[in-house]
């Protein structure tokens, strides 16, 4: 990737595949990244360097900020930790009994919100003496989640898609079957909360409204991408991470064939394609201001036999 003042590669970065990249909620120049390397790490982004570091026993799946001091991690290792970025100083808030696959928070409804293979979905508050304020039974394993505000959208093993009132646990609003066929890989919660879009393993996206009304399903749809023409053949790849642009409403979607496209999903348009990544497209995150991209670019191990040198 050439250094250029457009695009940058951030030095030191994890030594094992990137699970998720997500910036600061208040600034686009501290980025957390969570990685196989069973690391945490936060960077500075207008420097290139790296802040701070913090690891877990087993790899880590994912991160998140819940301000701009305290930031938030789960993986493997099957625990839920907070970590003060002054302070440095970690606590676990809680665990799952299989791993931690989605980590979230909603600042609106000041909770955390994390999602594992156990099959569940735990809320967290870290004020309460006992953190966990409720765990919710999700009927399969928890592939993706995506929360605004009090939304929270939960995709599942089955294709099953579950919509949750963050303010109101006590059933999901909505039981949904992803209208892709094939597995779900992200979901990610429309910036206003109207909906959301899903990415399925098969080179396909859809745009879903949650309003259950006839005249608003009429706008969902359905679309192919990330798929390549190699020597005479169409490879389809997984579609593996979403983020959404907030100024412009726009969203990117990023795939194992090393493309990171950017799309308009009220008009239904592709704005433009980045030039080819040397690997798998793992995570994408906007700032919140959408003036910056964080791509990260990580093989995946789609192959039965992966390459001699990793990418």
């Amino acid at each position: 990737m050439a250094e250029s003042r457009t695009e940058f590669k951030l030095k030191t970065p994890p030594d094992d595949g990137i699970t998720n990249v997500t910036f600061s909620p208040d600034s686009s120049q501290f980025l957390l990244v969570s990685s196989w390397d069973k690391t945490v790490r936060l960077y500075d982004i207008s420097s290139n360097t790296q802040r701070l570091s913090y690891t877990h026993a087993m790899p880590v799946l994912d991160c998140a900020y819940k301000d701009y001091i305290h930031v938030l991690s789960g993986g493997l290792d099957n625990t839920l930790k907070s970590y003060d970025v002054n302070s440095r100083q970690e606590r676990v808030v809680g665990c799952h009994e299989n791993p931690i696959k989605c980590v979230e928070y909603s600042g609106s409804n000041n909770v955390i919100v994390t999602g594992s293979w156990d099959g569940t979905v735990k809320v967290w508050d870290e004020r309460a003496q006992a953190p966990c304020t409720g765990t919710y039974n999700q009927g399969d394993k928890v592939y993706s989640m995506s929360v605004v505000g009090e939304v929270l959208v939960v995709g599942t093993a089955g294709r099953k898609v579950l919509v949750w009132d963050l303010r109101n646990m006590s059933c999901p609003q909505q039981k949904r079957e992803s209208s892709l066929k094939y597995q779900t890989r992200c979901i990610s919660c429309f910036p206003n909360k109207s909906g959301y879009v899903l990415s399925s393993i098969e080179g396909r996206v859809a745009v879903e409204y949650l309003d259950p009304a006839a005249e608003a399903q009429k706008r969902k749809y359905a679309f192919k991408c990330h798929r390549v023409k190699e020597n005479g053949i169409e490879n389809i790849y997984p579609v593996n991470a979403i983020s959404f642009n907030k100024e412009h409403n726009t969203f990117a979607t990023g795939g194992s064939d090393g493309f990171v496209n950017i799309w308009d999903g009220a008009n239904k348009k592709r704005l433009c394609q980045f030039h080819r990544y040397p690997t798998s497209i793992a995570s994408l995150s906007f700032a919140n201001d959408g003036s910056v991209l964080a791509i990260a670019s990580s093989y995946m191990y789609e192959n039965d036999n992966p390459p001699d040198n990793i990418p």
